[in-house]
C-alpha cells in the first residue's frame, strides 16, 4: 500500500531563532521518495537531522527573521518493521508524564476497569475513551492533559491519546504517544494516537476513530505530546503564518477486461476510510 504525504508550514521568523521540526516519516518507514526544504527568499537552509531512541527525525537549523517556508513530500510504501522494545523503554512507559498523570487517573482507572488484562483491557479503555470524549475542534489548550479532558470530556486527537495513554498506564500496561500522517482524516492535519504494549508489540489505539488504524505512517514516538511537537523553538518569536497537511493512498493498479490499467482498492475497499477498521482488533502502526 502505497502512501503519498504532504506537510507545508509558512513561518514569520522575528529574529534569529533555534527551529526544531518534526514533520517527517520516522526513520524505519519503508520511503519510495522524500524532499524536505527550509528556504527563505533565494536561501535554502541545510537542517541537522537528529534521530531520538524511538526512531523520531528531527530537523533542526537556526532561521533568521523573515518569513521561512517549509515543504516535505514524501511516498511510503509498504509496512514498518518492528524493531524490539528494550526493558528500559517498556519501563519508561509505565511512567506517569507531562500530559498522562497516569498517578492522578489511578483510582478511577482501578475501579472502571478492575480484573482486565491484555487485550480485553486494550479494548475497553479504546471503548470508553471514543464514547466518553467529544472531538471539539478549537475548544482544546495545547496545555491541556489527560486530567483535564476527562474532566472536560471534549478534545482532539491528542487528548483523547493522553486519556488512553494514562488509564492504561494505570494499569500496569505501557503506554506512548505517536504522531502521524492519517489518510482520510477530517478534518486533515497532523494526527495522535496512543500505543499499548503487549506480548512484545505496540499496538495501535485511536480514541477518536476518525482514520483507518492500517493507512497511518509515524512521525514522532514518545511519551505524550510534548516529546512529538511538530515545532518547537528558543530564543525568538515564531508566528504559525499557514500550515497545510495532506496523506493520502494510492490504489493498487490492476488491468480492466480490456487490458487497460484501472485502480482498485484491496478487498474493493479504500483501506484509508475510518468506517472500514474494526476497532475491536489489534493493529500495529505502520
Amino acid at each position: 500500500m502505497q502512501r503519498i504525504l504532504t506537510a507545508e508550514l509558512d513561518l514569520d521568523l522575528g529574529s534569529s531563532v533555534d527551529l526544531i521540526f518534526q514533520v517527517t516519516a520516522a526513520q524505519g518507514v519503508p520511503l519510495v521518495s522524500e524532499q524536505l526544504t527550509f528556504t527563505q527568499g533565494e536561501r535554502v537552509y541545510t537542517p541537522t537531522e537528529i534521530v531520538d531512541q524511538s526512531g523520531s527525525r528531527l530537523h533542526r537549523l537556526t532561521g533568521e527573521a523573515g518569513r521561512l517556508e517549509v515543504r516535505y513530500q514524501a511516498t511510503v510504501d509498504g509496512q514498518t518493521s518492528t524493531t524490539r522494545t528494550s526493558d528500559l523503554e517498556a519501563i519508561t512507559y509505565l511512567r506517569p508524564s507531562r500530559y498522562c498523570q497516569s498517578d492522578e487517573v489511578f483510582q478511577q482507572a482501578r475501579r472502571q476497569f478492575k480484573g482486565l488484562q491484555g487485550h480485553d483491557l486494550i479494548a475497553a479503555v479504546s471503548d470508553f475513551v471514543a464514547t466518553s470524549t467529544t472531538y471539539t475542534p478549537g475548544l482544546s489548550h495545547g496545555t491541556d492533559s489527560a486530567v483535564t479532558t476527562l474532566m472536560t470530556g471534549q478534545g482532539v486527537c491528542r487528548d483523547y491519546a493522553h486519556v488512553v495513554i494514562a488509564l492504561l498506564r494505570a494499569m500496569d500496561t505501557p503506554a506512548r504517544y505517536a504522531a502521524c500522517f492519517a489518510p482520510g482524516l477530517q478534518p486533515m492535519d497532523f494526527h495522535a494516537v496512543a500505543e499499548a504494549y503487549l506480548d512484545g508489540a505496540w499496538y495501535v489505539i485511536d480514541g477518536t476513530r476518525l482514520a483507518n488504524r492500517r493507512s497511518l505512517v509515524r512521525i514522532a514516538t514518545g511519551r505524550d505530546a510534548a516529546d512529538c511537537a511538530f515545532l518547537s523553538y528558543h530564543g525568538g518569536y515564531v508566528g504559525l503564518e499557514r500550515m497545510r497537511v495532506d496523506a493520502a493512498v494510492i490504489p493498487d493498479a490492476a488491468l480492466d477486461i480490456d487490458g487497460q490499467p484501472e485502480t482498485l482498492w484491496p478487498d474493493d475497499a479504500d483501506p484509508a476510510d475510518p468506517a472500514l477498521d474494526d476497532f475491536t482488533t489489534l493493529v500495529q502502526l505502520a
